[in-house]
């Protein structure tokens, strides 16, 4: 350990430079420097430590004159970014990144000059944490999303980006007063949906808790006192009962020979207020609102702890997790169990081992605490951390925008994990309500994309079925198979939505060029041969005026209903075709329907057409066409867009199956349901939903969805049902 000298700042500044501060606050400035060389003196080396002072003096330089909205100059709070991140043992070039944070954004250096003077590693950190300032943006919460897209790919180049950023949230965060109102809320609630949680996906713990509960405090200021008061006055004075659980605990486990230390807390408040939200609970029923961390030397160790702590106090049953055996995502390890202490009072007992410990508060951290000495525990939460950012980095490429790219992310950082085992008995974590869905994108995204069903512990399932921690899943696929829509109604893991996403994207943009080609070549029928017919040169001069790549995103916006087709075919043509046919009649042809164009042809759930109907279509901006039938309530506020209806027919041969509804009254007696389902199953027609509503006492009226080819096979099965001697009324809806 050296020494760590009170130096002369105003000595140490550049020549002809302007002091960073008033002298009334060098004496301040000089013992925050002083303090955090004395910090990071325990573990870093003099010639370092030296480094690290002299970046001290050029972030003061560089901040000359910059102050904060509390009025303090503005270089205490880099130091104090530094600070967090030396108390928990960061390398050189961390600290001196976090000195220099805002210096690229804030001051007139950057970056080459910072490579220059400190090194290309440290020029990299400071630039990854720089925030966006020459990007525009439709509005904040796009550019939020943005924001924190770039701090992942930042991240994923190099952890300790992150652990900068976070020491940084912290600091404003403890600094947060000096704001106005609707800003401390903002920050607050940021801080709790992304930075908090994801010091909890790394492991750092101490972070995570301060974050939350200063979180809570600006976001909900009076349930937050209000729950502070109530812990303070729960069984008497807070110090003095885990004072009691402290030795009692230690005596015991000294009687049994067992060599620990005995750590008490209360738990946090966010935690606290969190498991009363979501579990419905009332204040008195949260049994871990005191904990003690028992502290061992080998695992086995551990188990003999808690042999000793079941026999102390009495446990509550199924409260008991071993997190020894079966880790959490981001490393964690601890056996938990919540006992009843003493005076009743309900706490939560923690059983680790020191490295346990280490790993436990300060996560992927843990890394460069242990650099030195080659400790595997740091590596192995920086493997943890580096396969969640490869996973993520995937979600990034799949995700359409930032905005997407962000839900993703949220959904990721709050995983309530099940644990369950593939067939060869691998253990795959998921979050709570995680289905086969998940499951199958968790091993691979094709095994996801070709899933057709499901083994849970050996017995078929349904693919959206909610997975319970313990159970064996295997999944069964088929080549041929595709990812279906509705999947998104129920996955509950980032991958798995980002990956249906990315392919159905993909799907109705092949789809929407196609739609978009037909649509094109009607608007041009009479007038030219077909689009290979159309002069090159103004199919590019048009796409570079639409800012486009392409002239298939042309083909797709236009399928897609972006743009319309004759306008689009009115552009292309050369100028004496325009004169030649000046009012050319582009419906002439109506574009034929056959009901598997796929996402970009669409029917409308008002009046469900099917072949037979006479129908029309409705180009929808972003859906493509809505075909509706002619006798559809909607055509009416439709014709008011002349523009954008379009003439449809069906092709003489229609395979695909259609929905359709029907409403039946029928008198309410036992069994009418079965001898309906009968009477339906016979014409050879499925069922698709089934609902029922009682008009009074003896009249029932059922709702029909049914799955039929034609016009003809429905009138079939509405013959079929009026034979019925239950039936009253019956009716096609829509």
């Amino acid at each position: 350990m050296i020494g760590a000298p009170s130096l002369d700042v105003r000595a140490e500044l550049e020549p002809n430079r302007p002091l960073a501060v008033d002298d009334e606050w060098l004496d301040d400035l000089r013992l925050r420097i002083d303090d955090l060389c004395a910090i990071a003196s325990d573990y870093l080396e003099p010639a370092q430590v030296e480094r690290l002072r002299q970046t001290c003096y050029f972030a003061t330089e560089a901040h000359a004159g910059i102050y904060r909205k509390s009025g303090e100059p503005y270089i205490f709070h880099p130091l104090a970014v530094a600070r967090i991140l030396a108390n928990v043992r960061f390398d050189q070039e961390t600290l001196q990144a976090a000195l220099l944070h805002d210096v690229i954004e804030d001051t007139h250096y950057n970056k080459d000059q910072l490579s220059a003077r400190f090194g290309p590693e440290v020029a990299e950190l400071v630039d990854g944490v720089s925030k966006l300032t020459q990007i525009q943006f439709n509005s904040k919460r796009e550019a939020q999303a943005e924001n924190f897209r770039k701090m992942f790919l930042a991240m994923a180049r190099d952890l300790r980006v992150i652990m900068i950023k976070l020491a940084d949230r912290l600091h404003n965060m403890r600094t947060l007063g000096a704001m106005r109102p609707e800003s401390r809320r903002r920050i607050a609630r940021e801080t709790l949906e992304i930075y908090a949680p994801i010091a909890g996906r790394l492991g750092m713990n101490h972070l995570r808790q301060e974050l939350e509960n200063l979180g809570f405090s600006h976001l909900h200021p009076l349930r937050y006192r209000v729950l502070q008061d109530a812990v303070r006055k729960l069984s008497g004075n807070r110090r003095e009962i885990i004072s009691q659980l402290e030795n009692g605990i230690q005596d015991r486990l000294r009687d049994e020979g067992i060599v620990g230390r005995v750590v008490g807390r209360g738990k946090h408040l966010w935690g606290i207020y969190q498991k009363m939200r979501l579990k419905h609970l009332p204040f008195k029923e949260v049994h871990d609102v005191y904990a003690v961390r028992i502290i061992v030397d080998t695992v086995d160790t551990c188990y003999r702890a808690l042999g000793v702590m079941h026999s102390l106090y009495k446990p509550i049953m199924g409260r008991f997790k071993d997190y020894i055996a079966i880790p959490k995502a981001n490393g964690y390890q601890s056996l938990h169990t919540v006992l009843f202490g003493p005076n009743g009072v309900p706490i939560e007992a923690q059983i680790r081992t020191e490295e346990m410990h280490v790993m436990a508060e300060v996560g992927v951290a843990a890394h460069w605490r242990y650099k030195s000495d080659g400790n595997s525990q740091g590596s192995h939460a920086q493997q943890r951390a580096r396969e969640w950012l490869r996973k993520l980095l995937d979600m990034q490429r799949r995700a359409g925008n930032p905005m997407e790219f962000l839900e993703s992310v949220k959904v990721d950082l709050f995983p309530d994990e099940v644990y369950v085992f593939t067939p060869r008995g691998e253990i795959i974590q998921l979050p709570r309500g995680a289905t086969a869905v998940d499951f199958a994108y968790a091993i691979h995204s094709d095994v996801g994309n070709t899933c057709v069903g499901a083994k849970i512990d050996r017995r078929l399932a349904p693919l959206r079925t909610p997975l319970v921690t313990g159970q064996t899943v295997e999944v069964i696929i088929t080549p041929t198979a595709r990812p279906n829509p509705a999947w998104l109604n129920f996955v509950v893991t980032a991958k798995a939505r980002a990956s249906i996403r990315h392919y159905l994207k993909h799907l109705q943009r092949d789809e929407a060029i196609l739609l978009g080609k037909r649509l094109l070549e009607k608007a041009l029928a009479g007038r030219i041969g077909g689009l290979g017919e159309l002069p090159i040169a103004r199919i590019r001069s048009l796409v570079r005026e639409f800012n486009l790549t392409s002239f298939d995103e042309l083909l797709a916006d236009i399928g897609l209903g972006n743009r319309v087709a004759a306008l689009i075919a009115k552009r292309l043509l050369p100028e004496e075709d325009e004169k030649e046919n000046a009012a050319p009649d582009a419906s002439a042809q109506p574009l034929l329907i056959k009901g598997a164009e796929g996402t970009v042809v669409s029917f409308g759930k008002c009046c469900r057409p099917l072949p037979g109907d006479a129908i029309i279509g409705y180009i929808n901006a972003g859906r493509g066409i809505v075909i509706h039938r002619d006798s559809c309530k909607n055509v009416v506020s439709y014709k008011k867009n002349p523009d954008k209806w379009i003439e449809v027919e069906w092709e003489a041969q229609v395979s695909s199956d259609f929905s359709a509804e029907l409403r039946l009254d029928v008198v309410n007696r036992r069994g009418v349901l079965a001898t309906i389902a009968a009477a339906i199953a016979a014409t050879d027609t499925n069922i698709e939903t089934i609902n029922t509503s009682e008009r009074d006492g003896t009249t029932t009226t059922v709702h029909l969805l049914l799955n039929v080819r034609d016009r003809a096979h429905l009138a079939r099965v509405m013959r079929q049902l009026r034979t019925l001697p239950e039936a009253l009324k019956l009716a096609r809806r829509g």
